[in-house]
């Protein structure tokens, strides 16, 4: 008798909730058979058997709590069926050509029904808001082919199939929430049939014992409609070193696999490099929350903030739910003020020359059909300073009492859009020359007014921009974009008169705002760093030298 026990389910999960139990005492099941759904406060999983055999017991119903190692099952050996099983009585062969009739045809069908289910969308979240549902039943879809156009509390988003057939069923209505795993297409899409290998007539004089009920559920489970859980998302080029049991464990776990660095050869990730980064994420998020009984002069309050007066009472008032993009916003930059020390250094740049120059060169960026603006050079240069004044490429773990310094160079431009402010980030900006940064700019703002912005694209950034100078303004104090240490305000530009030299001159003055977090950024270093930043305005062979 074989034992099946609830195995590891990530890094601080001890136990889960029961949903389905998907077999009973008499089933026969092979390893990697699903047989458990469960839900974790992560995620819901499908629980595959590492065991085979006939069940004999089951020992878990639905709606329990499961511990980490606790007995699902007991399943017999199939050692011990056979054993179990007597010999058959000595018979006289029968003609091969009539054993050849009884012997079953184990067939599959070409075609089957495929479960396409909402993938996994981020670290932490497990579930969105479905705008648009871009398919019915009946429709012809292909791989990459958009279905679904959801919100998150992080980005607007389509989603892609993973699968191609003819839509038979659709559950995700618009309007809806739905949860990462659950299913929103069915598919009747097309799967190989496996090869079926006929037994030759000299094999079959002495057939081997098989028990007869175990036969008729073999053959009776051949032809049943093949139902494919499409659970596995595609593996791109360039993906993380990760065997299928490692992709598989960091899906149930809610990690991001391509995020974990990996200790094996060639970077390679095993179980224990994702168990690790979960561990890792745990404490992150565990150091982020905030007791609402440390909030000044609210006392224990409901999710950490006070309550409002009734506004009614004073005349008539129109009450409109947050987006998710607006509620994720002021939650995390509640979270950034109350937590962050913040400073902000305010020093003004001369970029009279910046300015000839840039006019200079627009119609070379016109004719690309591309912009060159401020922002574009902005992001040149602090890409360079990072560089530099590497305590402002970092992020600090107060749990372990560390410091992270970052090998790469991605910085944020924060966007305001109707649906609320984002910040999508251009990655690796050291490497791209000016007009790429451009093109970036341009691509991610387009992007970002028209929802089409992705997860990946608001994820990873070092430091951040937030530029207000096409609006107006002389200056302001922006609050850090946590976990990043360090964000630069710009405001609008204007001609002033400066005395240089014993006269005076009109110059093109920009106004700077430097926040930062004074946990880990003296007041010395922060002026140093926007400096220098001041200094790459005015005179660009100082990133050519120094950067």
């Amino acid at each position: 008798m074989k034992e099946f026990k609830l195995p590891e389910l990530g890094e601080n999960i001890t136990s889960a909730s029961v949903l389905k139990v998907s077999v009973k005492p008499g089933d026969f099941i092979e390893t990697d058979q699903t047989v458990l759904e469960i839900e974790t406060d992560k995620a819901t999983i499908e629980v595959p058997s590492t065991v085979s055999g006939k069940i004999a017991e089951v020992l878990i119903k639905e709606g329990d709590k499961a511990e980490v190692g606790a007995v699902i099952l007991r399943v017999e050996d199939t050692e011990e069926q056979s054993a179990e099983t007597p010999a058959p009585a000595t018979e006289t062969p029968k003609p091969a050509a009539l054993q050849q009739a009884e012997t079953p045809k184990i067939e599959v069908s070409s075609t089957g029904v495929i479960d396409f289910i909402l993938p996994e969308l981020g670290e932490n979240i497990t579930s969105a808001d479905i705008l648009k549902v871009l398919v019915k039943t009946g429709d012809i879809i292909e791989k990459e082919e958009s279905i679904l156009e959801i919100e998150t509390d992080k980005a607007t988003i389509e989603v892609p199939s993973t699968v191609s057939g003819k839509v038979i069923e659709v559950f995700a209505k618009e309007g809806e929430k739905a949860k990462v795993g659950s299913v929103i297409l069915k598919v009747e899409g097309l799967v190989s049939a496996p090869a079926v290998v006929k037994p030759k007539p000299a094999e079959l004089v002495t057939p081997a014992p098989v028990k007869s009920e175990a036969r008729q559920i073999a053959v009776a489970e051949a032809n049943k409609p093949v139902v494919i859980v499409d659970s596995q998302p595609p593996i791109l080029k360039n993906s993380a070193p990760a065997a299928p049991s490692v992709r598989r464990l960091a899906r149930e776990i809610g990690v991001d696999v391509n995020q974990v660095p990996g200790s094996g050869p060639g970077g390679r990730i095993s179980l224990d490099d994702v168990k690790a980064f979960s561990k890792k994420l745990h404490l992150a998020t565990k150091s982020a929350q905030l007791n609402p009984a440390d909030l000044p002069a609210g006392g224990r309050v409901t999710g950490g903030y006070l309550p409002l007066p009734d506004f009614a009472k004073f005349g008539t008032v129109d009450v409109k739910p947050m987006s998710n993009i607006r509620a994720k916003t002021a939650d995390h930059l509640s979270y950034a003020w109350q937590v962050i020390p913040h400073v902000t250094q305010f020093d003004k740049a001369d970029v009279t020359a910046l300015e000839e120059w840039r006019k200079q060169f627009t119609p070379y960026f016109e004719i690309k059909k591309s912009k060159l603006t401020v922002t574009a050079v902005l992001v040149k240069i602090i890409a360079a300073a990072l560089k530099v004044f590497p305590q402002f490429n970092s992020s600090i773990d107060m749990v372990k009492k560390e410091i992270v310094y970052k090998n790469y160079y991605n910085v944020g431009i924060a966007v305001d859009t109707g649906h609320g402010l984002i910040v999508p980030v251009i990655k690796n900006a050291d490497r791209l020359n000016i007009y790429e940064i451009s093109q970036e700019i341009n691509t991610l703002a387009e992007k970002a007014k028209n929802r089409k912005v992705s997860l990946e694209d608001l994820q990873g950034g070092c430091i951040t921009i937030t530029n207000l100078g096409g609006i107006g303004g002389t200056g302001f104090t922006p609050i850090v974009n946590s976990p990043e240490v360090a964000i630069l305000g710009v405001s609008r530009s204007a001609y002033e008169q400066l005395y240089i030299n014993g006269k005076f001159e009109t110059r093109l003055m920009l106004p700077l705002s430097l926040s930062y977090d004074h946990r880990i950024i003296d007041g010395a270093d922060g002026i140093r760093f926007l400096r220098w930043i001041i200094e790459a305005l005015q005179n660009p062979m100082k990133v050519l030298i120094e950067g």
